[in-house]
């Protein structure tokens, strides 16, 4: 049975707890902050390492720290929805991620800083993990679209933070004010989802039938290849997240230059991001598209590793495509092969815990490498190698593959 009993019914005749367009824009509020906490630091982190004297390898940590809260918190966070509802629990991840984010007025002290990535990995952790639920519950007919719009959100949220943080830094008068400003966004999602929370009667997400106690898909071949791909996908996510700016700053670009790059990044992820899951709803065999996203992020890469100076803005283009279309379609996949909505939130649960905690391993590798050899040649080329392999898992990701145990539960 559905978590919400009122009168008003979705795309499937399951009863809504607020209309719909009400439901898509409070997903569409949250999902605004989830990366914007990430994409804030990039631009600034060359001021950040001048002031509290980081090496590019800590600098890295900064991104790496976030990013293995969301996969070691995923399942955290599935249980929590399990115990006090979904909608519960991303009104508690968006709580969470606004202390983090006031916090980050006093984060001139190290520790601080540490303390509010660690926060806003916990949040975004428990927010990311349950929405493809709630898309399920709510909006199985057509989750291509809903999954687009909170896709849609999070990417105009990375392309603000990136584009606005230099310039909020010299508005506000220090990277921390900066920082901290992206509390406004956590402020208005709390503020939109209330009603949510309020509307929903039944705060336990729904048993199925003869289960004792949910348990993560483990033994699914079709959950570890899921993961396998996203975490692939995320790896080169946060390692261009965390570099792209830094990198060309070390070209001779300006910080606010860098910063507008890094939000080219973002923006050209709206097309796809969006258009990939809405042409996903027209197809059962979802792999060309996948291919396709993989292909062009791929030809972003080898651009900027063999010429990065001759077209900068076409090869990070290509790479912002490339991510776009490549992380929604691998989101669509997590609704595909989940039966149920607690299936899907079992399912996220892993497949997010598997492939952050790897991606986790990007920013910091990335920076490692540079220390290392001086260069950026080196880091881009093993995001490229990276790129090959998932390529290499796109032909097994095939439809219906729905007889596997991906709604394993333990009695």
């Amino acid at each position: 049975m559905p978590s919400s009993t009122t009168g008003r019914d979705g795309a499937d005749g399951v009863a809504l707890p607020v209309p719909a367009r009400l439901l898509v824009l409070a997903i569409f509020l949250v999902a605004l902050n989830l990366r914007a906490a990430l994409a804030s630091l990039p631009p600034l982190v060359h001021t950040v390492q001048a002031d509290l004297g980081l090496s590019s390898a800590t600098a890295g940590l900064l991104t790496t720290l976030p990013v293995l809260c969301m996969g070691l918190f995923a399942p955290v966070s599935q249980r929590l929805a399990h115990t006090i509802g979904r909608e519960a629990t991303v009104g508690v991840a968006v709580g969470l991620l606004l202390v983090g984010l006031l916090l980050r007025l006093a984060a001139s002290v190290l520790p601080v800083l540490f303390l509010t990535t660690l926060l806003a990995g916990i949040g975004i952790a428990l927010c990311g993990t349950v929405l493809p639920g709630i898309v399920k519950e709510f909006f199985a007919n057509r989750p291509g679209i809903v999954t687009g719009v909170y896709l849609v959100a999070m990417m105009v949220g990375a392309t603000a933070a990136s584009a606005l943080a230099v310039p909020l830094a010299e508005a506000l008068g220090s990277w921390q004010r900066s920082l901290a400003s992206w509390a406004v966004l956590a402020v208005v999602a709390l503020v939109a989802w209330v009603p949510v929370m309020r509307a929903v009667n039944d705060h336990a997400e729904p048993a199925e039938p003869g289960v004792m106690r949910a348990a993560l898909p483990w033994r699914s071949r079709t959950a570890w290849l899921l993961a396998a791909y996203l975490a692939l996908q995320s790896f080169g996510f946060y390692s261009q997240l965390a570099w792209i700016s830094p990198s060309y700053e070390d070209r001779g670009w300006s910080a606010a230059d860098a910063g507008l790059l890094l939000a080219v990044w973002s923006i050209v992820q709206l097309v796809s991001g969006l258009g990939a899951p809405v042409l996903a709803d027209r197809f059962r065999d979802r792999r060309p598209l996948v291919a396709a996203s993989v292909g062009v992020g791929l030809a972003g890469l080898l651009g900027v590793i063999l010429a990065p100076d001759a077209a900068p803005i076409l090869w990070i283009a290509l790479m912002g495509l490339g991510q776009g279309g490549g992380f929604s379609l691998g989101l669509v996949k997590l609704v595909d092969y989940a039966p149920t909505p607690a299936a899907s939130a079992r399912l996220s649960a892993l497949a997010f815990l598997i492939s952050y905690s790897t991606a986790s391993l990007g920013p910091l590798l990335f920076g490692v490498l540079h220390d290392v050899t001086d260069s950026f040649t080196l880091p881009y080329t093993v995001l490229a190698g990276v790129l090959v392999v998932q390529l290499m898992l796109v032909p097994r990701l095939r439809p219906g593959r729905l007889t596997e145990p991906v709604a394993e539960v333990v009695h």
